[in-house]
């Protein structure tokens, strides 16, 4: 009897605060360090002194389709990391999906962090929560590839700058409503799916165009796969910039390299990846890059428009030049055909075995 009415009893308010704050920190950490990347990238054109946060006044940071909220933990986490203050943060966003936001609620509750995520869940595009706003950071990881987003009445929307998107893909809907919310000298780093960087369907192509001809691009970084639980599809990272330093110039970063895998399924990028691509943004903005063949390439419009428009990172940083072992070409060539004669000797003798043994149970080849 006591053992059941145990079971029944009721969680208190500690336990149920704890287990919060452990669903909370589980969610924040299977994608914290891809949101690290993506916000160590768009600060890096900032000091990271006291003083420099210091100055900052009301900087206001939005994520259109904010999930649990961990974009934002990390923004916070990477200020006061930086001595700075979470109270010159102005936090906005919304998800359509009412159980994730009310986990974005709590996510930022348990941290101390103040947010505006509208007064209800709504659909980003049909209910824009804060259609006035204008931001200094935008970071976001939308739901990749979603289709049947436009039923014809958002067709004429203000927010479709550089093209009507199609309705069968919302990528460039995505690209394109974060963008009209970027402030004038504003930043953002969005999470794509790979086929944004060379799509020419449904006038894809002709938007991601008329993006890089205003200059909007400052970079595009492959990804590595296995980044997430839940799918296996390969992105990238987009980083917009309103007021780019380097006018007319892109930077191209191929990341699939990177990364430790922590199991069979799952790759993580570690600090030192993230540090690594946040440096080569810092040398690119300040004009001390060096192109490393099969890692990054500053690439101007003119040259990027020779390739369509297409913004595949391989295209531009080339192939990761192989170190000279020293060994002459004829010793080499002559030692892996020998090589490759022996594993086709051993080859005749295992297939030989193999019939030696079927043949001895009657079944001959």
């Amino acid at each position: 009897m006591t053992a059941a009415v145990e079971t029944r009893r009721a969680t208190s308010p500690t336990e149920k605060s704890s287990q919060a704050k452990r669903l909370s920190r589980q969610t924040h950490n299977r994608r914290k360090p891809l949101y690290s990347a993506v916000f160590a990238t768009l600060a890096s054109r900032r000091k990271a002194k006291t003083a420099a946060w210091n100055c900052i006044n009301n900087l206001k940071i939005i994520d259109p389709c904010c999930g649990s909220g961990g974009m934002f933990v990390q923004s916070s986490d990477f200020v006061r990391n930086h001595a700075g203050s979470i109270g010159n943060l102005s936090i906005y966003g919304q998800d359509a999906n009412p159980t994730t936001r009310k986990m974005a609620i709590m996510n930022l509750a348990i941290r101390g962090i103040e947010a505006d995520l509208g007064g209800y869940n709504a659909d980003t595009f049909h209910n824009n929560l804060h259609p006035t706003l204008k931001a200094d950071y935008i970071m976001a990881n939308p739901p990749f590839n979603l289709s049947d987003w436009n039923g014809g009445a958002l067709n004429d929307d203000p927010r479709w700058k550089y093209g009507l998107p199609p309705s069968g893909n919302a990528n460039f809907a995505w690209l394109q409503h974060m963008i009209h919310h970027l402030s004038p000298n504003g930043k953002m780093g969005v999470v794509l799916a790979n086929g944004s960087l060379s799509s020419q369907s449904g006038g894809e192509g002709d938007i991601r165009r008329k993006i890089i001809e205003n200059d909007l691009v400052e970079g595009i970084v492959a990804m590595p796969t296995q980044l997430f639980y839940t799918t296996q599809i390969p992105v990238s990272l987009w980083f917009i910039s309103r007021n780019k330093k380097q006018k007319g110039k892109t930077l191209f970063v191929d990341a699939r390299k990177m990364g430790t895998m922590i199991n069979r399924r799952l790759r993580e990028m570690t600090t030192e990846d993230i540090a690594k691509i946040a440096d080569t943004f810092k040398a690119f903005n300040n004009g001390t890059l060096e192109d490393v063949k099969g890692f990054c390439a500053a690439v101007t419009t003119e040259d990027i428009t020779k390739q369509d428009f297409i913004l595949t990172p391989g295209r531009y940083v080339g192939i990761e030049e192989q170190k000279d072992d020293g060994e002459p070409f004829e010793e080499k060539m002559a030692r892996l055909t020998g090589e490759l004669s022996e594993m086709f000797k051993r080859s005749h003798e295992l297939e030989d075995e193999i019939r030696k043994r079927l043949g001895a149970i009657g079944f001959d080849i």
